[in-house]
């Protein structure tokens, strides 16, 4: 039986735009199995994950379960869990790190000030601070959720962790399995398709030195889809791969066709035409669909540089 990830790549289907959307990231390592609700079908205990999930609603958070690559392990109760909170904003984005040993302490976080860019409560409920490690590789592999993301995204994180990257963790849910192995690199938020170790290592050594690496690149997972494609046709149009310097700071229109405004640090501003339409032929979204469906596909029609006298139209 074909999987979903060798159909999206027999068809060539394109990853940019693809990223799930998120202001800020917020994960909480869980060893042991996971079910294909991570949150509510794990070791955590469910009341505590349905809680997260409701909290998180609305407010630009999303809430992941991480662990380590290798065996999977639980050792039980009582031990001490990572936790990490990343903005993924750019120009505004920060990565904290934390340890707990009672995940229940989550639920005192403010998510509606995380999502807003405010690590205060991060810090104060979990003594959190400024993460100093290397860049963080979370690598979907939730066999549950998806066969492709256990098939193809265990062996890629296994593969980085034995090559020394110790900012490797598995992830529960990073949407697109189809693209799999699928990757989010933190702290920038970039989400990284049909990764490779190659890839990925290009990705973290950009991270290293404040650069964005574009190849296989889905997007930023700050942007709504329209802007992910619209930030990532200007990097390549202007020759920017510094991390932070582009935003997306208007969109005009609405499905299927939108005018998006990026904004450089320097002041530079570029009006990006984004087309929607649907991808063809109808193809399974992920391995265990039930019909075949026709994903939403992002175009750049067009990009321009604004003048200074078009700036204000």
């Amino acid at each position: 039986m074909s999987r979903c990830a060798s159909v999206s790549l027999s068809l060539d289907e394109p990853v940019s735009a693809t990223a799930a959307t998120a202001t800020t990231w917020l994960l909480l390592e869980q060893p042991g199995p996971w079910g294909a609700k991570a949150l509510t079908s794990s070791h955590l205990d469910p009341a505590v994950g349905r809680a997260l999930e409701t909290a998180a609603s609305g407010t630009g958070v999303r809430v992941a379960l991480i662990r380590r690559p290798g065996r999977h392990a639980d050792p039980g109760t009582g031990e001490i869990r990572q936790v990490y909170a990343a903005h993924t904003v750019p120009g505004r984005g920060w990565l904290r790190a934390a340890t707990t040993r009672d995940p229940r302490h989550l639920l005192d976080l403010d998510l509606g000030a995380l999502g807003a860019g405010d690590h205060r409560s991060f810090d104060a409920v979990l003594g959190g601070r400024p993460h100093t490690g290397d860049p963080l590789a979370l690598v979907c592999t939730n066999g549950k959720r998806d066969r492709c993301c256990a098939l193809l995204g265990r062996p890629l994180a296994t593969e980085l962790a034995a090559a020394g990257e110790d900012g490797v963790w598995e992830v529960t849910h990073l949407g697109g399995h189809r693209f799999a192995p699928t990757v989010l690199v933190l702290p920038y938020g970039y989400v990284y398709g049909r990764a490779d170790a190659r890839t990925l290592k290009k990705a973290l050594d950009g991270v290293r030195e404040g650069r964005v690496a574009v190849a296989g690149c889905r997007g930023c997972s700050a942007f709504e889809r329209p802007g992910q494609a619209a930030e990532l046709a200007v990097r390549e149009a202007a020759g920017e791969y510094r991390a932070g310097v582009l935003g997306v700071v208007r969109t005009d229109g609405a499905a299927p066709r939108w005018a998006v405004t990026v904004a450089h640090a320097d002041g530079r501003r570029w009006r990006v035409t984004v087309a929607r339409g649907a991808a063809l032929p109808p193809r399974p979204e992920s391995c265990g669909a039930a019909v075949l469906g026709t994903p939403a596909r992002m175009t750049v029609v067009a990009v321009r540089e604004l003048r200074p006298t078009a700036l204000a139209s």
